[in-house]
């Protein structure tokens, strides 16, 4: 795929063309503050949600596998559509796929705002999950294909951290607002958000455009999304009605189905959403093997632990949301450090010793018991996972980007993302099943306090096989290798990591250097866009 050209916008964009505009100038101004409050909102979404669950529950009465679906339905639809959204903005324009998802998403979030019951508040995310598809992507690949070269990796770095901030906030603002207003407003917040990127976008962001275009892959995309939603409907329905109802063994079986026709398609096809000739790299797959297992296990965590301060700690939205805040700081403190010690000596100590880390941090959550004091059991705890999450989320971006050549180094990175997004919906589906939580037990703190130990338990394990993966699957000498790569343009310039947005391609090594930001907007729960 060749470089992007632009057409000229409205208003005061005339003029401007593809990688010619300045940060400092009022055109600059306006892509970045359309393309971080866009951000924000996907990102905010994704890490305020689990703080409300214990008041949607109690509204609608829903049981556990209602505010499953409340969280995987959005995290399923996110992580199958990613890739195809970036694809559709390089055809259509970036511009306006990034605009159509803003409005998509605001449009779900007034309907999840409103939604009368836990069945059209599931449907409702799901179709959110489709708006952030489109919208995620589309903000760094405005970015980069809008900016002056010299101004892009500033850019870049003001996106990720103001974006940063906002996932950050998530648990506080989702903590406030559930509190002192009402849990439907963690949705509502999105419209005027959504109403200010519109606007300022229109004035001032110009249209760019791929000059070729290649594929759409949507049997992948559709066959990804089918097998993801068998398996984890499965695994969710198991937990109700038993491993042996025949609903759960035909979607379980129906999914596995679905996922392997998804690899044999994407094997087939002459232009995959998922290459798997990338996979071929050592690196590659044993960072995807990690993202999986750590990504899983934080998926969970997050899951169950603003619902545990909650019902069995007695915590107020708020407190369970400022409960967090040691994670938050870790992470903004130490991600770009961890990046410039990632560049020196390589990431498989890193993440080796992150995942140790995580793993002593989540049993010391195991043991808080029912009545748990904050400086005593959450604190300490928090701080121990929080020094081991930093070690495992920037080493493993750049590990990713590192793994493949230049001009791969975006789909590797969507791929990434996607992979983290899955593990997090397929964990919050399986863990209350392994752990025995059901029904209404969530609001029973007697059944709710060992269903927390025993998932900090399975955590902590995940947790610590990511670090074996990273000591026997990752070769310090292999992910240093970026200077006998040519610097040649990646062919997707729309596909986030997850622990930190790509820099242009050819300035990978700058995401291992502490100049770009490690664990960032990708992740999910405020800890990285796939935290």
């Amino acid at each position: 795929m060749k470089s992007g050209t632009a057409s000229s916008a409205a208003g005061s964009t005339a003029g401007e063309t593809a990688g010619t505009v300045r940060l400092g100038t009022p055109v600059g101004r306006g892509v970045l503050a359309t393309t971080i409050l866009g951000s924000a909102m996907a990102f905010l979404d994704g890490t305020v949600v689990n703080i409300a669950l214990p008041a949607i529950g109690r509204q609608f009465s829903a049981t556990l596998a209602g505010l499953q679906w409340t969280v995987t339905g959005y995290t399923l639809t996110l992580a199958a559509f990613v890739l195809v959204g970036g694809s559709l903005g390089d055809r259509f324009g970036r511009r306006e796929v990034f605009l159509v998802g803003v409005v998509w998403f605001a449009l779900a979030s007034l309907a999840c705002g409103l939604a009368p019951n836990i069945g059209f508040l599931i449907a409702f995310r799901a179709l959110q999950g489709v708006g952030s598809a489109l919208l995620t992507p589309g903000a760094l690949a405005l970015i980069q294909s809008v900016f002056h070269p010299d101004d892009r990796a500033k850019a870049v770095g003001a996106w990720s951290g103001l974006a940063s901030i906002a996932g950050a906030a998530g648990p506080l603002v989702g903590g406030w607002l559930v509190e002192y207003a009402s849990w439907r407003w963690i949705f509502l917040v999105n419209l005027p958000l959504a109403a200010a990127v519109v606007m300022i976008a229109l004035r001032y962001v110009p249209e760019t455009r791929e000059t070729t275009s290649g594929h759409f892959d949507v049997p992948g995309a559709v066959l990804g999304a089918l097998g993801l939603a068998g398996v984890t409907y499965a695994l969710v329905e198991a937990g109700a009605k038993g491993l042996g109802a025949t609903s759960v063994i035909v979607t379980g079986l129906a999914g596995l189905i679905g996922l392997v026709a998804f690899v044999l398609v994407e094997r087939r096809s002459p232009a995959p959403m998922m290459p798997l000739s990338l996979f071929s790299s050592r690196e590659f797959s044993a960072a995807n093997a990690l993202t999986l297992t750590a990504y899983g296990a934080l998926g969970a965590l997050f899951f169950f632990f603003a619902t545990y301060l909650q019902v069995v700690g007695g915590y107020k939205p708020l407190a369970a949301g400022l409960a967090s805040l040691p994670t938050t700081i870790v992470m903004m403190l130490l991600s770009s450090r961890v990046g410039g010690l990632t560049t020196k000596i390589g990431p498989r100590r890193l993440m080796t010793a992150g995942g140790a880390l995580t793993a002593v941090g989540t049993l010391l959550l195991a043991t808080a018991g029912s009545h748990p004091d904050y400086w005593l059991h959450i604190f300490p705890a928090l701080l121990v996972f929080s020094f081991g999450l930093v070690m495992i989320a920037v080493p493993v971006t750049v590990t990713v980007l590192n793994s493949t050549t230049v001009e791969r180094a975006g789909i590797a990175s969507g791929v990434n993302n996607a992979v983290a997004r899955a593990a997090g919906a397929l964990a919050v589906a399986a863990f209350p099943l392994m752990v025995g939580l059901k029904g209404g037990g969530y609001a029973d703190p007697a059944k709710l306090e060992p269903a927390f130990s025993r998932a900090m338990v399975l955590t902590a394990v995940l947790f610590a096989i990511s670090g074996a993966i990273a000591w026997f699957g990752i070769r310090d000498e292999a992910t240093r290798r970026t200077e006998d790569r040519e610097p040649e343009r990646a062919q997707c310039q729309t596909c986030l990591p997850i622990g930190s947005p790509p820099l242009e391609p050819d300035r990978r090594s700058e995401a291992g250097s502490g100049r770009g930001p490690g664990p960032g907007p990708g992740r999910e729960a405020g800890v990285g866009s796939s935290l």
